[in-house]
C-alpha cells in the first residue's frame, strides 16, 4: 500500500501531490473494525455493571433536569457537524468515482467551518472554562482505571468530571485534525480564484506563493487530517447511537441530563451543580402577609414564630403565636392623680415582653 502520490513538475522533478487514496480506505476500515470489535466486547466480554438507581444523598437538593449543554454549544456542535460532513463528502466522493462540481461546495464548507472554529476558540476562552477540557494527571489515572475495568481487572473507576477522559481525548484528536485541515486548506485556496471580499485568501490564484515541495507538504497534511477525521466521525456516530450512550446524545439535542444520570456518572466535586450534596429544602405553607410564620420543628410540633423586634408601638401583631395573658382589671386612676406613684408602680409590674414601650 502506497502512502503518498507523486508526479513530475514542469521541470521533470518528482514532487508530492497528495496522500494515496489507499489511506482513505484504510481509515474507513479502521473505523468499521473498531466498531465491530467494540460490539463484540460489549456483547460478550464487558464486565457487568452494578445497578444504580441514581438516588441517595448525592441527589439531595438537585433539580430533576441538569443543564449540560447551553443552546449556543448545541447550535455550534450541529452546525460544525454539518460543515464537516459536507467537507468529507465533497473531498472523497469524487475519489470514489462520483463526479460533481465539488470544489465550490468544498471551499464554502471550509470557510464556514473556519468561522465556527474561530467562534469556538473565542467562546471557550472568554465565556466557558477553557481548562475544563484539558487532560490532567487525575484524568490519566481515571483512564487507566477505566481501561483496567474494561479488561476485567475489577478496578474501581472513579466518577468523572463534566467531560470524561474519553470525551477529552476525542475532542483533542478532532481539534488537531480540524485545525490542520483548516490551515492547509486556506493555503490551498490561494491556488484557485476566490472572491475578493474573503479576508486574507480572497483574490486571484497565486500558485507561486510556495515552492512545489512546500505545496506537496500542504497536500499531505491536508489529506492525512481528512482521513483521520473519517475514522473519528465513524466512531463518534457509533457511540452517539448506542442505546447505553443515548442519554449523552440527547443532552446535545435538548441540553439536559437527568438527575439520576448525573449522580450515577459524575462527581459533584469535579462538576459542581447548584444544590448538589445539600439537604432538600422543604416548603412551608405560610399565611399570606406573614413573614416568619409558624413552622414544623424536628419533633413535628409547631414552633412559635420568633418574636419581632420592639417597634415602639403596642400593637397586637407582636403577640402572634402567643396565648394572651389575663390580668385582673386595674382600677382607673383618678384624673388628678394620673402622674402619681401608684400608677407608676402598677405599670412596672407588667411584663416588658408583652407589649412594646408606650413612650
Amino acid at each position: 500500500m502506497e502512502l503518498w502520490r507523486r508526479a513530475a513538475d514542469p521541470y521533470g522533478r518528482e514532487v508530492l501531490i497528495g496522500i494515496s487514496w489507499d489511506l482513505m480506505w484504510a481509515a474507513v476500515w479502521v473505523g468499521i473494525g473498531f466498531v465491530a470489535l467494540h460490539l463484540v466486547w460489549a456483547k460478550f466480554l464487558a464486565p457487568a455493571e452494578s445497578a444504580s438507581t441514581g438516588g441517595g444523598s448525592g441527589a439531595a437538593g438537585l433539580p430533576a433536569q441538569i443543564l449540560r449543554h447551553a443552546t449556543s454549544e448545541r447550535v455550534f456542535h450541529w452546525a460544525m457537524s454539518v460543515a464537516m460532513l459536507v467537507l468529507l463528502v465533497t473531498a472523497f466522493l469524487p475519489v470514489m468515482g462520483i463526479q460533481f462540481a465539488w470544489v465550490t461546495i468544498h471551499w464554502w464548507a471550509g470557510v464556514a467551518l473556519t468561522l465556527m472554529i474561530v467562534y469556538h476558540i473565542v467562546h471557550a476562552t472568554f465565556v466557558q472554562d477553557f481548562w475544563a477540557i484539558s487532560v490532567s494527571g487525575a484524568d490519566i489515572k481515571t483512564g487507566m482505571a477505566e481501561l483496567g475495568h474494561m479488561l476485567g481487572s475489577g478496578t474501581e473507576v472513579p466518577k468523572a468530571p463534566k467531560y470524561p477522559i474519553d470525551h477529552k481525548m476525542f475532542h483533542h484528536a478532532a481539534a488537531v485534525s480540524s485545525l490542520a485541515a483548516i490551515v492547509t486548506g486556506l493555503y490551498m485556496m490561494l491556488r484557485i480564484d476566490t472572491p475578493s471580499w474573503i479576508p486574507v485568501i480572497g483574490g486571484p490564484a497565486d500558485p507561486y506563493l510556495l515552492t512545489e515541495g512546500q505545496w506537496g507538504i500542504m497536500y499531505i497534511v491536508h489529506g492525512v487530517s481528512g482521513v483521520a477525521l473519517i475514522a473519528l466521525v465513524i466512531t463518534h456516530i457509533y457511540f452517539a447511537i448506542r442505546p447505553d450512550k443515548w442519554w449523552i446524545t440527547k443532552s446535545m439535542i435538548y441540553g439536559f441530563i437527568s438527575r439520576d444520570k448525573y449522580v450515577e456518572n459524575f462527581d459533584p466535586a469535579l462538576w459542581p451543580v447548584p444544590g448538589a450534596g445539600t439537604a432538600p429544602q422543604e416548603e412551608e405553607l405560610v399565611p399570606a402577609g406573614v413573614g416568619a410564620s409558624v413552622g414544623a420543628g424536628e419533633s413535628g410540633a409547631p414552633e412559635a414564630a420568633p418574636e419581632p423586634e420592639d417597634s415602639g408601638y403596642g400593637d397586637s401583631s407582636s403577640n402572634y403565636g402567643r396565648a394572651p395573658e389575663f390580668r385582673a382589671p386595674e382600677a382607673e386612676p383618678e384624673p388628678e392623680d394620673s402622674g402619681s406613684e401608684d400608677s407608676d408602680s402598677s405599670s412596672d409590674d407588667e411584663p416588658a415582653s408583652e407589649f412594646g414601650d408606650l413612650d
